[in-house]
């Protein structure tokens, strides 16, 4: 089969392969599935098509899908997040086919969504549902191809369940955003980490002491309050959600509306999947200095159009490091031009949290492959045998043992007459 690629260079191979490997050696739930695929090839000459951040970790995914019998396509779903060198290597040393270029513009980046569609994918795997809505929306002469799909992030599956609930999804999508393997881990320890990461790389500001301003306390939100607790920072919560809210205070976080919180704030980051969560109000009141970013999917969350608007001057100070500079003299600072900072400006998750969510995804294809006649067209949620079937085998590579219930303890448990 010959392998078809935008990328920026093939001759960064030997660099991507290098990370590759290294990213392998932490992720080895999902080293056993490639192996147990390429003993089995539970996917025997499926073709699917992957909308994903091209990164080290999503590179070990990609091979175990190989490794299944798959032909796999692959472009970016961020025009931030690819790493050119895995990029080279995958083609080259993987056979797999890839669309992606960091930096891309956007005319790029819907063209490599083109180019995987043009593959006639028959299973979706999507970060965000890109590729799922440029299928249902420009191309949906193509949807009686696809026997089903996968989504692993919040706003994708947003868009999705909406799709599904105004009956416009066209096949079955699994959930794997949800799967606790993934929220439990991905969300709340990947996010806190990558996102101080990223804005630790881009600045080389330090943290402790200063206060950062967190909008959204679901997993990733509270993951991330966390760990920047743990930094020595002090920490505002703004929430829409009152339970939420509630249990950011219980947390000992101060809960204030954003336009209040704008007045503390040293960094702000954004982690709610939804559009201009920081907007004209909260600009108006925000430090001189403050910076801002984003580690939701979409760069809707931070409301650049309004800096743009407003600001008598923008300047790069360095890449992905933007300084607005408005009327009155205050200067506030945009990282990886509102887009997904831990990806942009950093490496994203760590991979051996990766390496649960890759399974789940390399799991529900098989799945979704073997029920597809069962499964109607609508959102899925991962089935509880391969999200504890994940959670034991990670535990087994780190060594860690648990106890199993006895017979009369599942009895007890099942019952309600004791006499």
């Amino acid at each position: 089969m010959t392998t078809h690629y935008d990328i920026k260079d093939i001759n960064l191979a030997d660099a991507g392969l290098a990370r590759i490997v290294w990213a392998d050696k932490d992720m080895p739930v999902l080293a056993r599935i490639r192996e147990r695929f390429a003993k089995e090839k539970p996917l025997e000459g499926v073709r699917i098509g992957c909308c994903m951040h091209v990164t080290t970790e999503t590179a070990n995914l990609m091979r175990a899908l190989a490794a299944s019998g798959a032909q796999v396509s692959l472009c970016a779903s961020n025009p931030l997040s690819t790493q050119d060198d895995t990029a080279a290597s995958l083609v080259r040393d993987f056979g797999i086919s890839v669309y992606a270029i960091a930096g891309e513009d956007m005319d790029t980046y819907n063209q490599h969504i083109e180019a995987v569609i043009g593959t006639n994918p028959q299973i979706i795997m999507d970060d965000g549902a890109d590729l799922d809505t440029a299928l249902h929306t420009r191309f949906p002469e193509e949807l009686a191809n696809v026997i089903g799909g996968t989504e692993e992030t919040t706003t994708g599956v947003v868009r999705l369940m909406a799709m599904a609930a105004e009956g416009a999804l066209g096949y079955p999508v699994f959930n794997i955003n949800d799967a606790n393997t993934k929220h439990c881990f991905d969300n709340h320890y990947g996010t806190g980490q990558s996102t101080l990461d990223g804005i630790i790389r881009a600045t080389n500001r330090l943290l402790s002491g200063r206060t950062i301003v967190i909008s959204g306390y679901g997993y990733c939100g509270s993951g991330l309050a966390l760990r920047a607790r743990g930094m020595g920072m002090n920490v505002i919560v703004c929430e829409v959600d009152p339970l939420k809210a509630l249990e950011a205070h219980m947390e000992g976080y101060r809960v204030m509306p954003a336009a209040e919180a704008a007045k503390f704030a040293d960094v702000w980051v954004t982690v709610t999947g939804n559009c201009k969560v920081v907007d004209g109000p909260a600009f108006e009141n925000m430090k001189d200095g403050a910076i801002i970013c984003n580690s939701g999917h979409f760069d809707s969350e931070i409301n650049l159009e309004w800096l743009n608007q407003h600001a008598v001057r923008k300047e790069e100070i360095k890449p992905l490091v933007d300084e607005y500079t408005l009327a009155d003299g205050r200067s506030i600072i945009v990282l990886a031009q509102g887009r997904l900072v831990n990806l942009a400006c950093a490496e994203g998750h760590p991979a051996s949290v990766m390496d649960m969510s890759f399974a789940n995804q390399a799991l529900a294809a098989e799945y979704l492959y073997q029920h597809a006649d069962e499964l109607e067209n609508k959102v899925y949620n991962v089935p509880v045998a391969i999200d504890d079937g994940v959670a034991r085998v990670k535990l087994e590579t780190l060594g860690v043992e648990i106890d199993t219930l006895t017979d009369e303890q599942i009895a007890y448990m099942n019952s309600w007459n004791f006499a």
